[in-house]
This record gives C-alpha cells, sequence and structure tokens, in this order.
C-alpha cells in the first residue's frame, strides 16, 4: 500500500485550481466529474509526482462532500492508498475490523477502482483505498 494523494474539499474548484497552480508552478493535470459522487475532481502532482493532490468539488448541493463543506468547510477531506487487489484489501480490512463505507469497490477518479473506510474506524481520517483500472 502506498500514498496515492491527499483529497482536499473545496468549494470554488476554479479558485482553488488558481492556487494551487501558483503555489506548485505547474498546473492540473487532469480535471473530471464522477456523476456517481456528486464531484468534479482536479488532479496535481505535487513534489516529485510521487503522489498527487486531488481537489474535490460538489456537483450540485447534495453529495457527501457538500455535505462535508457544510459541516466542516474547505480543507483535507481524506487519504487514498493505492492497493494492487482492492477486492483482497477489502476483505483484509473488513478481516481487521475496519468499518467499509461501501461492500463492493466503485468507479473513482483517475481511472481508479476505489472504496472508503468510516473515519471512526481510522482515528476520524476518511481513508480512501484505490486500484488502478487497467487501460
Amino acid at each position: 500500500m502506498r500514498l496515492e494523494h491527499i483529497g482536499i474539499a473545496v468549494a470554488d474548484l476554479t479558485q482553488s485550481e488558481a492556487l494551487l497552480q501558483r503555489l506548485l508552478g505547474r498546473g492540473s493535470y487532469k480535471r473530471e466529474t464522477v456523476a456517481e459522487q456528486s464531484v468534479t475532481t482536479s488532479f496535481f502532482t505535487a513534489g516529485d509526482g510521487a503522489a498527487k493532490l486531488e481537489l474535490v468539488a460538489p456537483e450540485g448541493h447534495a453529495g457527501p462532500v457538500q455535505k462535508y463543506l457544510d459541516k466542516r468547510g474547505p480543507g483535507i477531506h481524506h487519504l487514498a492508498f493505492e492497493v494492487d487487489d482492492i477486492v483482497a484489501e477489502m476483505q483484509r480490512l473488513r478481516e481487521d475490523g475496519f468499518e467499509l463505507l461501501q461492500d463492493q469497490p466503485s468507479e473513482g477518479a483517475d481511472n481508479k477502482l476505489v472504496c472508503f473506510l468510516h473515519p471512526k474506524s481510522t482515528g476520524g481520517v476518511l481513508v480512501e483505498i484505490c486500484q488502478s483500472r487497467p487501460t
């Protein structure tokens, strides 16, 4: 398992993209909407490119990211770790007592299958595990 990205919840994606572009000296390499999660995401490489930053903005006035923003405001939303076999990792984590927020992986941004772990079982931090899909 390796750190894949840090997700940051934002209310205004365009404004946040401009801020990160100024900060990092490079623009977003990908922007996409994930209808299933009611979000639009924008990805930036950080440092040597080993890990990424994902800006996550709600689409519309519903969905988990909008609820997060309403409750906590913008900021770090989740940590994502890449795994080789998401189904096997979900089973291992469930057996180890972690609470998964879904029974099956779902389609995520950046050509990934994803599963989220409930923060109450991960020390208060929303954790995403993800697996790259073959292209």
